[in-house]
């Protein structure tokens, strides 16, 4: 069973005990042993002669005190250590670290973004009684920005809508996905996408679940929709191409870490019992 992550927001007294590190030089992350890549565990980064631009407390994962932290990217890495993306680390961890990984990644990205007050411009410092940084002279307050986004599975039968997009690889599918609009419900934003992009429209909307996605601050929100009508007129715009997939027959699918695939297998599989072949 995988330890519980337990997200604290203040740090314990004394940074003394082996801590797992999410460390950052820009969009990668640093591992031990690349081969079989593995956090840095250790008490501080200091350790390995690593001086943090700046960190985040994260919490617990398991009884092991968790931080994110900003590396200087001209820093070499100490012996034994590589940098990789955040995407190509996801597909080695489980899903737990992958999480924390991103909540890490985010943390990071935001404070590097929030120096200054957008408001009046003077220097930000952070809140001691929340994850948040305020402004000295207007009292503005930025906290780590969410941006909300739904997907949809299409589905007609024993068939499934999915589109692809020009920078995806060649052969890959996926859900339709779109950001929420200020002033959208979640119901609103599945038909607008589908509608926009593909040229459908849909109903019997389903919720299906969700998964915090780090690029850069996304939080995918999935739904399942019966088609309704319309015929597929992709946009040429966000889809080079949809079509419609039989259930046994699909075609090569985002990665396993994605909630894209989960939602496509996952359906895929309960339509082929509700509509076994002939």
């Amino acid at each position: 069973m995988p330890d519980l992550y337990i997200p604290l927001f203040t740090p314990p007294p004394a940074q003394d005990s082996p801590a797992l590190w999410f460390a950052f030089q820009r969009t990668s992350i640093m591992v031990q042993n690349p081969d079989a890549p593995a956090l840095p565990c250790c008490a501080t980064l200091g350790d390995h002669g690593i001086a943090p631009v700046r960190s985040h407390y994260l919490g617990l994962l398991g009884e092991r005190h968790c931080y994110a932290a900003e590396v200087d990217e001209a820093h070499p890495l100490p012996a034994g250590w590589s940098a990789l993306g955040l995407r190509d680390l996801f597909g080695l961890v489980d899903d737990t670290v992958a999480a924390l990984s991103g909540r890490a990644f985010q943390l990071i990205e935001w404070e590097r973004n929030h120096q200054f007050c957008s408001r009046c411009g003077t220097p930000m410092q952070p809140r001691t009684d929340e994850r948040a940084r305020a402004c000295p002279a207007c009292r503005f307050t930025s906290y780590p920005p969410v941006s909300p986004a739904v997907m949809v599975l299409i589905t007609r039968g024993r068939e499934l809508l999915l589109a692809r997009k020009a920078i995806w690889p060649a052969g890959r599918y996926s859900a339709i996905a779109g950001f929420v609009e200020p002033g959208e419900m979640l119901e609103d934003t599945v038909a607008r996408e589908t509608r926009e992009e593909v040229g459908v429209e849909v109903g019997k909307l389903h919720y299906f679940g969700s998964q915090p996605w780090p690029f850069p601050h996304s939080l995918m929100v999935a739904f399942i929709a019966e088609y309704s009508g319309g015929a597929v007129r992709p946009d040429g715009v966000e889809i080079e191409e949809a079509t419609w997939f039989d259930v046994e027959a699909l075609p090569h699918l985002p990665p396993s870490i994605s909630i894209s695939r989960r939602l496509i297998t996952t359906v895929a599989a309960s339509l082929a019992q509700q509509y076994p072949r002939p």
